[in-house]
């Protein structure tokens, strides 16, 4: 049988596996950024190639990492009341939190970047300078794709701020001997 717990475990691994992966990109944008400035202020040589695929990476870290970093409870948080409570009113406030803001923003990402990112496709959209980069396609793809992350994420902690919520209140429900 396929548990709250095991879906949860699976969606956490997917997103630690896509934030680790894209975190390799930080090092790469910066090896990226140190080859510009030395070949543009040395050598006097620049290609827009270069300076648009720091912008990529840039925008996936971003992107790709959100979930990673809520996997983390990495987010900005104004934890005023949220600090002061129990595990379990903090799993009614996350959870009420997922259903109510992140799930909602998710599906609306999704459903506006859409046709957006379609007619890219459509297109095989490339970039508007002269020897940029072709995949501008490519990158506006991680839209939807990061309001899909998010959503997966959200799904697995509301898995489990279910299950906290109902081993606390079935612990509760047991009669003391």
């Amino acid at each position: 049988m396929f548990s709250l717990e095991k879906l949860a475990d699976s969606l956490d691994q997917l997103n630690e596996y896509v934030g680790r992966a894209v975190s390799w990109l930080t090092l790469l944008m910066v090896l990226t950024t140190f080859a510009v400035v030395v070949l543009r202020y040395l050598f006097n040589i620049g290609w827009i190639s270069a300076q648009e695929s720091i912008i990529y990476m840039h925008a996936l870290v971003f992107m790709l990492g959100a979930s990673y970093t809520l996997r983390h409870d990495g987010h900005v948080r104004v934890d005023i009341i949220y600090r002061k409570l129990s595990p379990r009113g903090r799993a009614w406030v996350d959870l009420f939190g997922n259903l109510l803001l992140l799930f909602p923003v998710c599906l609306f990402i999704i459903w506006v970047s859409w046709d957006y990112v379609a007619n890219s496709w459509g297109l095989l959209e490339g970039s508007r300078e002269a020897g940029g980069l072709p995949g501008v396609f490519l990158l506006k793809s991680a839209i939807p794709l990061m309001a899909l992350l998010l959503l997966l994420q959200g799904v697995a902690n509301a898995s489990r701020n279910l299950l906290l919520l109902r081993s606390t209140s079935s612990e509760q429900e047991k009669p003391s001997s």
